[in-house]
């Protein structure tokens, strides 16, 4: 049979719901035709198809057949967003997913995607001032933002700006062994996080039910009393969540920043969380609420115990890298405008 009758076996066993048989097929496709774009970008759909949690071995087998559905056919901006996903999300590799971006810039370089993905997993290591500069490159280049990336882009923002308002010394990084926050965290380390509706529920809810007990005594009977009221419930509820929004983060930044450790170790894949804290109820918290596949990756890193060398340093990609070919195209383009003249 040829690739693309196996193709269409795939595409009929999708449409059963026969998985298994499906990526059978595809397999055979690509065995056949290793060219054929559409059966490795459906292979890789395949693989995290009912997949709400994917192994470490399907979201790899995923990766590895994007990949080459990428190389044949880069300019799928979908595959791009789907494989830093599953760099950074599933298996937790942030340093990777950085360079996945940056190639995908090469490919599309007004694309805002990349940036915007790069700015997020830099702040989650705590680059804030490398994730302001992303941002701020897209104004600079003045790139056109979809509706939908204004929230995010401005959140972000907020957050690396308010970041920068602290002390260089006060920013936590797991590969300083002396910094305070470990003290923090194994100070909290015996207890969850605290959640936000839990300190919106003391801090705010209280004051509710006084206002509400309170208010005909104080405001009498009537419709304006009743609008009066309502005022004061509104105000006072959006009081009551900018509060509790300021308080999590402050109340929960030990366990923060033991996420940024446990995503340090396994973009790593050295370790730095020691043993006592990482059998807490803090770190177990965390960990069961990660990715299966990542979290089989760090128990793989975990066993290796690898420790981080003394000289150690971020590997970071030339976030301009792809300026350069594209000086190089307009040079082409001026060189071969002259020749016709």
């Amino acid at each position: 049979m040829s690739a693309e009758g196996h193709y269409l076996d795939a595409l009929e066993a999708l449409e059963s719901n026969d998985v298994d048989l499906a990526i059978e097929n595809a397999r055979k496709t690509v065995e056949i035709d290793p060219e054929h774009v559409d059966a490795w970008n459906l292979l890789s759909d395949l693989y995290l198809l009912n997949q709400t949690n994917p192994s470490l071995q399907r979201a790899a087998q995923s990766l590895s057949a994007l990949k080459k559905a990428l190389e044949l056919d880069p300019e799928r901006l979908d595959l791009w967003v789907r494989g830093g996903r599953l760099l950074a999300d599933d298996l937790g590799l942030l340093n990777d997913a950085l360079k996945w971006w940056q190639n995908c810039r090469h490919i599309a370089p007004n694309e805002v995607t990349p940036i915007v993905e790069q700015a997020s997993i830099l702040a989650d290591m705590g680059e804030y001032e490398l994730s302001r500069q992303r941002l701020e490159t897209i104004l600079n280049e003045n790139m056109d933002v979809a509706t939908s990336q204004f929230a995010k882009i401005n959140g972000l923002l907020r957050l690396v700006r308010a970041a920068q308002d602290q002390d260089r010394k006060d920013i936590f990084r797991p590969q300083e062994k002396n910094h305070n926050a470990w003290k923090a965290i194994e100070y909290k380390m015996k207890k969850p996080p605290v959640s936000e509706n839990y300190i919106f529920l003391l801090s705010t809810v209280p004051f509710l039910f006084l206002i509400v007990i309170s208010s005909q005594r104080l405001a009498g009977d009537g419709w304006t009393a009743f609008c009066f009221t309502s005022l004061t419930i509104l105000i006072a509820v959006l009081f009551g969540v900018r509060f509790s929004r300021k308080m999590f983060q402050v109340a929960n930044r030990p366990a923060f920043n033991l996420l940024r450790a446990m995503n340090f170790e396994a973009s790593t894949g050295f370790v730095v969380i020691s043993e006592e804290i990482r059998t807490s109820v803090l770190y177990m918290y965390i960990m069961q609420r990660k990715p299966q596949a990542w979290q089989e990756r760090m128990l793989r890193i975990i066993e290796a115990g690898k420790q981080l060398p003394s000289s150690w340093k971020h590997n970071l990609p030339d976030f301009d890298s792809h300026l350069d070919e594209l000086i190089e195209d307009e040079d082409e383009k001026n060189f071969s405008a002259y020749e016709e003249e």
